[in-house]
């Protein structure tokens, strides 16, 4: 078999490599998981020097193309950095979508109900909306975030990429928690950093874990305060005071703070805010409000803030001043607060139903707060089709993991709680197979 005609790769250098594994890529002849040719191969049946194609490989992997993963090789991302014309599978109908990662529509604010307020924009020089940054200020207050230097950003991701760029240069590592937002994985790829796993549990990421990515050499740090995707975690204040010891032996280390689900999590935040001389807490909207609302606070020590602002003006200019008039009415309507107490309360019922379901049919699962519980299983792939097979989707955790063992992330915003024990029943099934054998992982 020749590589370069399965593949479509061609060229002499090592930019005429890339262009033609990008092709490859993006019309579908490399398809996500694929795994590439080894640099010699590739180099022979090209007939070029290996370290032509390892300095092709190279490159594609700090643009968030490939990944290598040592001995199993390189292979194309779960979600190359790149526009494609393959698209994931689609939930087949009948299905019950519990695989999306997203709150149920069901369950948001109804925007047309709320009166959007007019009034004037922000102030010449300033980004953030007066009556905006009053509201987020005493929101972030009240759960012990230093508000003094206050801005915003295009949504949760947008705000991190922002943050990390304005400390980060290209080859800096990363710590992140494993498993983790593969959205995360997926910027950091494409921003030419590198991730350093850290592991999770159900009170957030492991100090030793963390002490030893920092010894590493990582430059960053971003943690998930509340409702962690995939496992639900939240850092507790206990686990927060020994982070916080972590972090202070690392001063010039960049804290990102991400407090996503905030007023979904329905338990305190114990921020991390400010241990470091760097640092940024990012409160976003989305999940509370709906996922079209592409908007998030961020708060932090002057000199990060002010990079984050000088990125919007030489960029995008600023953020849309109806969204955050749109957020001015979220926050200040009562009846919204109620409807999102309401989901709270639901997604904790749903998570809650499901975690015991499993217990009971002898499955581990994790899922302190959130949209999402996280079960180990042995075989991903066999969990995933058993599932689907029941009329379940969920979603497989290599998309989420670097190091940790295979599970699959369960997301229970549409879940009926009558349903769980069925859920863990065909999971329970599914991983288990025709033999009947116990479930490990």
């Amino acid at each position: 078999m020749i590589v370069t005609e399965r593949y479509r790769l061609a060229g002499r250098s090592a930019t005429e490599i890339l262009a033609s594994l990008e092709a490859a890529v993006r019309d579908g002849g490399l398809v996500a998981g694929d795994l590439v040719p080894t640099v010699r191969a590739l180099a022979t049946e090209l007939g070029v020097a290996p370290g032509t194609v390892a300095s092709a490989y190279k490159t594609a992997v700090a643009r968030g193309l490939l990944e290598t993963r040592g001995r199993l090789g390189t292979r194309v991302r779960a979600r190359p950095a790149l526009a494609t014309r393959s698209t994931g599978p689609a939930v087949p109908e009948g299905v019950v979508d519990l695989a999306s990662g997203q709150p149920s529509a069901a369950l948001l604010p109804r925007l047309e109900a709320v009166a959007v307020p007019g009034g004037p924009a922000a102030a010449p020089g300033d980004l953030v909306l007066p009556a905006l940054a009053e509201l987020g200020r005493a929101r972030l207050v009240a759960d012990g975030v230093d508000a003094t230097h206050l801005t915003v950003a295009g949504g949760g991701l947008d705000a991190i990429r922002r943050v990390l760029l304005a400390r980060l240069a290209p080859g800096d590592a990363v710590a992140v928690e494993d498993p983790g937002w593969p959205n995360l994985l997926d910027l950091l790829a494409a921003s030419g950093l590198r991730a350093l796993p850290v592991r999770v549990d159900d009170a957030g990421p492991d100090p030793r874990a963390l002490a030893g990515a920092l010894a590493e050499g990582a430059r960053a740090v971003v943690v998930t305060a509340r409702a962690q995707n995939p496992t639900g975690a939240r850092v507790t204040p206990e686990r927060a005071a020994r982070l916080r010891t972590v972090l202070a032996a690392h001063p010039d280390v960049l804290l990102v703070e991400d407090d996503h689900a905030a007023e979904l999590a329905r338990v305190p935040l114990a921020s991390l805010a400010g241990v470091t001389a760097a640092w940024a807490s990012v409160r976003s909207l989305s999940k509370p409000y709906g996922p079209d609302l592409r908007l998030a606070l961020v708060a932090g020590d002057e000199a990060t803030v002010a990079r984050v602002e000088g990125q919007l003006r030489v960029g995008s200019g600023w953020v849309s001043t109806l969204l955050q008039h749109v957020a001015v009415a979220l926050w200040s309507d009562p009846d919204v607060a109620r409807v999102v107490a309401t989901a709270a309360d639901t997604y904790d019922e749903r998570r809650t139903a499901l975690l015991h379901a499993l217990e009971a049919a002898g499955l581990p699962g994790s899922g302190a707060t959130g949209l999402n519980v996280w079960v180990p299983v042995p075989d991903e792939a066999r969990a995933v089709a058993g599932l689907l097979a029941a009329g379940w989707a969920v979603a497989p955790g290599q998309r989420f993991r670097q190091q940790a063992g295979p599970a699959v992330r369960v997301t229970v915003g549409d879940l009926d709680p009558g349903s769980a024990e069925d859920l863990a029943a065909a999971l329970r099934q599914a991983v288990e197979g025709a033999s009947g054998g116990p479930v490990t992982a």
